[in-house]
């Protein structure tokens, strides 16, 4: 997803309401419903949408639901565009009833982190990570993919260790309900992110337990 485009597209005070409106919503909504909502005309509206579906922030289905006519335009939020913290709240039950279920089931700290690290391995693939990527960038792509999850994160590099703090968790109710899996999956998450490169690993991982922001120290080899 082209950031800047993200950024340039909610900027607009109008786009961003209509992305907070579709974030909150359990469902897909119209055009006319979205308008309803923000007491705007449809037409006005409309173009908003498009500028948002351009740069990927949104889904679009035909819907006739049985009608006559044109099909009727529903829009959501794309999978993988910036939540802002307001995933739909079935999502956040489903979330808290699978790391129960994982708790209940007896998953440890390293089993949490080798399923972060899958994930991890394939955000570094994504984001064109490779065995040959230098340091510098593999630290950049990485505080880049935290930032894009909601971690606001701050880095320190003093050339051989670079120190990355979370100073906003977008999982904060989860970690502090199940620290030993939603740290360790946030840990594994990180390594198998700079595992790909060959010139960083993970030195330290700090989680809840030891202290505020919670944050990682990156060796860079």
């Amino acid at each position: 997803m082209d950031r800047l485009g993200v950024f340039k597209a909610l900027g607009d005070n109008t786009r961003y309401a209509i992305y907070l409106e579709l974030a909150r919503s359990e469902v897909p909504l119209a055009t006319a419903e979205i308008a309803d909502l923000l007491d705007l005309h449809p037409n006005t509206v409309r173009p908003h949408l498009e500028r948002m579906r351009e740069v990927g922030l949104l889904e679009v289905d035909a819907d006739n639901r049985g009608t006559v006519g044109r099909p009727q335009n529903r829009y959501s939020i794309a999978a993988d565009a910036p939540s802002l913290g307001l995933e739909s709240s079935s999502m956040r039950l489903l979330a808290k009833m699978l790391a129960a279920a994982a708790v209940i089931g007896g998953i440890d700290p390293e089993a949490a982190a080798d399923a972060g690290r899958i994930q991890g391995e394939a955000g570094a693939f994504e984001a064109g990570m490779q065995r040959r990527t230098d340091a510098a960038r593999c630290v950049s792509a990485l505080v880049d993919e935290l930032s894009s999850l909601g971690f606001d994160p701050a880095t320190v590099d003093d050339g051989a260790t670079a120190t990355v703090a979370f100073t906003r968790c977008p999982f904060q109710e989860l970690a502090e309900a199940f620290p030993d899996l939603v740290c360790h999956l946030h840990r594994g998450m990180i390594e198998g992110f700079v595992d790909v490169p060959t010139g960083v690993r993970v030195a330290a991982f700090h989680t809840l337990a030891d202290r505020d922001p919670c944050r990682v120290d990156l060796a860079l080899r």
